[in-house]
């Protein structure tokens, strides 16, 4: 049993609660959150000082095995590289505060239950599997002189490929039922063109109806939804409508798309942070000069479809889709939205949204009785100054996860 006194609570429901309240832990779930004094023999008790304590921030959109910025040649990793370049990746966004993680492409089961059995340190971590795509889709990194077979030996299965291609209705349901075998808490699908492919322009739209129904219907019946990929208004409205659950990246979004979503009550996830990580080092990290002339245009209109989303209604979840050595920018996701949203409104996306959209509301992103004790001690107040949440973690005295001291710079 642990109590955490004098605490300053920040969470959906204490936006200015200047109180000072006592967090009971006990094992892996919050027991209590009182103001009155509390007293268990046998309990450690830490004075946080006023120090202010919220829940575990939730990224909704990363590839953890992402380890190299061009999505080809990472594809082409052995597994053993893969894998041991996500060991960093994964503790780096456990120190930054990311207690949970919802991976987008890439990441396995077996990734998933490594961190959970304490093998290797991380976020928990839900996972797609692999991402679907078409060919020519956004998941397909041929460039256009290469005339060979996407994937003439299974190697969809590596570990740092992102993705896997997949056309006609019959083989899209087969997909979705050997993701869901292997263990994937949630489908992916490329559903309009993308940055980081060589061959699909932005506005491409990807997958047919037939396709995408399918896709949805089968993931229904795994009792999980799907997030896709889109970028246009078009795009987004179309999947929306067919029961895409989730929207991922969203820039070139129109009002009467963001209505749609509204309307059947689908989330956005947008990534403002990589395109600006993106714009200064994709070059250097070996990105095409077409994917960066491509990067800057939807980084632009990024930032307006925030607000934009914000008007219609649509709720938000944070996400940061970085790659390569982009990672460690990941903290940064919280000033861009925070200049245009406001501190409160940033932290509950990366929060109480998150754990909306992981299917964990009361469970994550909360500090309240039954939620798991995945906690972040903050030597500030980030309603004030939200970069004391930023950099590598460096303001955050202690990360908790499961009950379980992270790190703790704390008496």
């Amino acid at each position: 049993m642990l109590i955490l006194k004098n605490a300053r609570v920040l969470d959906v429901n204490h936006e200015n609660d200047t109180a000072r309240y006592s967090i009971v832990v006990d094992g892996e779930i919050i027991k209590d959150v009182t103001r009155e004094p509390v007293s268990i023999d046998g309990a450690q008790v830490i004075d946080v000082g006023g120090k202010t304590v919220m829940p575990g921030m939730i990224d909704c959109h990363a590839h953890v095995i992402a380890s190299v910025a061009h999505l080809g040649n990472n594809g082409r990793l052995p597994n053993t590289f893969a894998v041991l370049r996500a060991v960093p990746i994964l503790s780096g966004m456990l120190n930054r505060g990311f207690t949970t993680v919802r991976d987008a492409g890439g990441a396995d089961y077996a990734l998933s239950r490594a961190i959970e059995e304490g093998v290797i340190a991380g976020p928990r971590l839900f996972v797609a599997g692999k991402a679907l795509s078409q060919t020519g889709g956004h998941g397909d990194f041929r460039e256009r002189f290469d005339n060979s077979d996407p994937d003439p030996c299974g190697c969809h299965r590596n570990l740092g490929a992102i993705g896997r291609i997949v056309d006609g209705v019959d083989d899209v349901r087969k997909a979705v039922r050997e993701e869901m075998r292997a263990g994937a808490h949630h489908i992916k699908i490329m559903a309009s063109g993308g940055v980081a492919s060589p061959t699909d322009p932005i506005g491409n739209l990807q997958f047919s109806v037939d396709e995408v129904k399918a896709i949805v219907e089968e993931a229904a019946s795994h009792q999980t939804y799907v997030m896709a990929h889109a970028y246009t208004g078009k795009a987004i409205a179309r999947v929306v409508k067919l029961g895409v659950r989730t929207i991922e990246h969203g820039n070139l979004i129109d009002d009467e798309a963001a209505a749609v979503m509204a309307e059947f009550g689908a989330f956005a996830v947008p990534t403002l942070v990589t395109y600006d990580a993106m714009n200064k080092v994709g070059a250097k990290a070996g990105v095409a000069e077409s994917a960066l002339a491509k990067n800057e245009n939807v980084r632009i209109q990024g930032l307006k479809a925030l607000e934009l989303l914000k008007r219609n209604g649509v709720k938000m979840g944070l996400g940061t889709d970085l790659l390569g050595d982009m990672h460690e920018y990941q903290s940064d996701e919280l000033m861009i939205r925070s200049e245009i949203l406001g501190a409160f409104e940033t932290i509950c996306q990366a929060t109480v949204v998150g754990a909306e959209i992981v299917g964990q509301q009361g469970r994550l992103g909360v500090v309240a009785p039954g939620a798991f004790a995945d906690l972040l001690v903050v030597d500030g107040d980030p309603l004030r100054d939200i970069s004391v949440l930023t950099g590598q973690g460096e303001r955050i005295a202690g990360v908790m996860k499961n009950g379980a001291w992270v790190r703790k710079a704390l008496q």
